[in-house]
């Protein structure tokens, strides 16, 4: 019965990847096709590659991606770590509780509700102008609710005794800051900043409300060419991103296994 259960798992989860992959591998295939359809494949080429580098405006509106992601996950990442340690530190039970539920809203809102409650907010009540200023503020404000989430359970995990005995030992709170809590719940403000950068690079949303017109992303930019028809650059452009985003997980997924053997150890 159990190999029956096990057979069966198997194979539901390679349908899984089929449905999830199977898309990717269409798209990366036509991406070398030196005709200009998706539809039957005429011979192989780099021209959509060489393309997507001598455009010049998508290189920038890349490098502009790439430095809102980069920021606003490091800014989210200081400020959910902060927020974490705070909620940690709470002595009452139930505005911890309130404080998780308020964090977790933030989680499952949809993402238009939220696009268009930041619209309202800049626009009529802040009056910032659109741009990259306020898709920051954007991206920052829903990417701390996920740092919070993946530090805190690393905090849970702490040994209290270890900073008890800090204290009695005359150590000052920077000192078992520094030297005790951040050390040990790296790995967390880590996977907290990696997830904050996914999701920014990501985001369509909440960035395409928010977006001003003298600023642009990657993912409005490429929602905003399809619209007029399909380029097979926007698949060497996809494919690109795909690798990098590959690479990204490889990366963290061996720095992860870099970290369970060293606590081993």
């Amino acid at each position: 019965m159990r190999n029956k259960k096990t057979k069966f798992s198997n194979i539901y989860l390679v349908f899984v990847f089929i449905i999830m992959y199977l898309p990717l591998v269409y798209l990366i295939f036509y991406s070398f096709n030196s005709g200009g359809n998706m539809t039957s494949f005429e011979g192989f080429t780099f021209d959509h590659y060489i393309s997507v580098f001598e455009d010049k405006r998508l290189i920038n509106i890349v490098f502009n991606t790439a430095i809102l992601a980069l920021l606003s996950s490091l800014i989210a990442t200081i400020i959910g770590t902060l927020g974490a340690i705070s909620i940690y530190y709470m002595r009452r039970n139930k505005l911890r509780k309130k404080v998780l539920s308020l964090n977790s809203v933030l989680m499952v809102l949809p993402d238009v509700m939220m696009g268009a409650s930041f619209l309202i907010l800049f626009s009529f009540l802040l009056k910032i102008p659109m741009g990259f200023f306020s898709v920051l503020l954007s991206h920052i404000a829903f990417s701390i609710p996920i740092v919070v989430l993946m530090v805190l359970p690393r905090l849970y995990a702490l040994n209290r005794d270890m900073m008890k005995a800090a204290e009695d030992l005359g150590a000052s709170d920077m000192t078992i800051l520094n030297r005790i809590i951040l050390p040990n719940i790296a790995s967390g403000i880590f996977s907290g900043f990696f997830m904050a950068l996914t999701y920014s690079l990501d985001d369509f949303a909440v960035t395409f409300f928010v977006t001003g017109s003298g600023f642009s992303t990657l993912s409005v930019e490429i929602y905003s060419r399809v619209r007029t028809g399909i380029s097979l650059e926007i698949n060497a452009l996809s494919s690109l991103i795909f690798l990098i985003s590959l690479l990204m997980v490889i990366g963290y997924y061996l720095i992860q296994r870099k970290e369970k053997r060293l606590s081993y150890e």
